[in-house]
């Protein structure tokens, strides 16, 4: 359903949330470039391990699966409270909003934070080999990205507590979930591809 926000007289209608909305196209532009990006990282590795003998390369071994699953399931989780920030201010819930994007954060930052401690960790350094150099750039690049997200969680959490949304203005809530859903779901990609992948010979 459309919202429109009519500044000055008609027929000059402002869309402030919905599908026809421009920021929402744009942040779905902004997806798909982001993916484009992550799925050609993806092919990368896939590639050079198809032809490597061996995989992690130069006798490193196979990451370790206890760390990383325990970010996947924060990670995940924290869309969940996402969404009902989403669902909730849809309905009039500013509480759904801070609440929601205040437990969202929390995991986002902890999940860094592990992540972080995760690379002091490495036995070995981007420019080891193909392997490390793209163990290193993918996780690396998706923590960015997270960060981003980190960045634009606190500046509608800022607007949220200033009452800036209702149930007809909440463009940049929902804009955000969807990015922060798109952050989890590469995640998922990169779990599989980069962690798990490496155990299945």
């Amino acid at each position: 359903m459309t919202v429109r926000d009519y500044a000055g007289t008609p027929p000059y209608p402002r869309f402030v949330s919905g599908s026809r909305a421009p920021a929402t196209w744009g942040m779905w532009l902004v997806i798909l470039t982001e993916g484009i990006f992550f799925a050609l990282l993806f092919s990368s590795y896939l590639y050079l391990r198809s032809g490597a003998t061996e995989w992690p390369q130069g006798g490193l071994k196979a990451p370790e699966l206890l760390v990383p699953s325990i970010l996947t399931v924060i990670l995940l989780s924290s869309s969940i409270p996402m969404a009902w920030a989403d669902m909730g201010i849809r309905r009039g819930n500013q509480m759904a909003v801070r609440a929601g994007f205040g437990i969202a954060l929390t995991m986002g930052v902890i999940f860094l934070a592990l992540q972080i401690h995760e690379y002091t960790r490495l036995e070995f350094r981007a420019n080891t080999n193909a392997y490390a150099s793209l163990f290193v750039v993918i996780t690396a690049f998706h923590g960015a990205h997270l960060f981003v997200g980190i960045l634009m969680n606190a500046l509608t959490q800022v607007r949220a507590w200033a009452g800036h949304f209702t149930e007809r203005r909440n463009l940049a809530v929902t804009n955000v979930a969807l990015y922060w859903h798109f952050v989890d779901a590469v995640w998922i990609f990169i779990f599989l591809i980069v962690y798990i992948s490496p155990h299945m010979g």
